[in-house]
């Protein structure tokens, strides 16, 4: 499969993401320059995490009107996988393709650590390797994760099946000790109407080797490749 991996001006975990899904999982990858918009030959976007353009004003709020993201978007509509991890899915919010903000954390600090995360849906192609109630440890690295939304929107997300990662204990429970950001809900995953868009906050390709503490991230990784190898 042939993943394409967005670059913008202050982006700093396109390495990684490449890393893990060539070098680790075996598949096909490119760069993908902020000016790019031939989308064609690729099966996925993957929006990495990073600075995009300083985070002035908001985080992701300057990316979103990038070239490549009208690019993404068309990709998107037309079923096309796409994945946002940290500041990636800040620019999936601030583009419209997923709803919410992240804001800052409710402390106020910068957290980079180990968090677990609950599956709280299956069966779509970000998470078809796993089961609902699966408990993963997946580094964080953010100043700015802290979900919000309408009451109204919050609500449909969770009616609609479309929180797909949820902070928790080890043992599975949502708690506040467990969320490292204040998100509403312990949110830390959400998916579009379709199921082929995914903003997630915490980072699958940094825990792709054992040798980086962990393997989990190929579950999210698995899932994507298992998906578009069945279609």
């Amino acid at each position: 499969m042939r993943f394409g991996i967005v670059v913008f001006p202050g982006t700093w975990s396109d390495g990684d993401c490449y890393h893990s899904l060539k070098d680790v999982l075996g598949q096909e990858a490119e760069y993908l320059w902020h000016k790019d918009q031939d989308l064609s030959s690729l099966d996925c976007i993957v929006l990495p995490g990073g600075f995009s353009y300083g985070d002035y004003l908001r985080a992701g709020a300057i990316a979103r009107f990038s070239p490549v993201m009208s690019a993404v978007e068309r990709f998107a509509v037309a079923g096309g996988l796409v994945i946002g991890i940290c500041n990636g899915f800040q620019v999936l919010c601030e583009s419209g393709l997923l709803p919410g903000v992240l804001m800052r954390n409710v402390h106020l600090q910068f957290r980079c650590q180990w968090a677990h995360v609950r599956v709280e849906r299956s069966g779509i192609p970000f998470t078809s390797s796993c089961k609902v109630g699966q408990v993963l440890r997946i580094p964080i690295s953010h100043g700015e994760g802290n979900y919000y939304a309408d009451d109204a929107t919050i609500d449909d997300l969770e009616s609609n099946g479309r929180v797909v990662l949820r902070y928790c204990t080890p043992q599975g429970e949502a708690t506040s000790q467990s969320n490292p950001n204040g998100s509403l809900r312990n949110i830390a995953g959400i998916v579009n109407r379709e199921g082929n868009v995914l903003g997630m906050m915490p980072h699958p390709e940094r825990c792709c080797e054992e040798i980086m503490g962990g393997t989990d991230g190929r579950y999210v990784f698995g899932s994507i490749i298992g998906s578009l190898v069945s279609r």
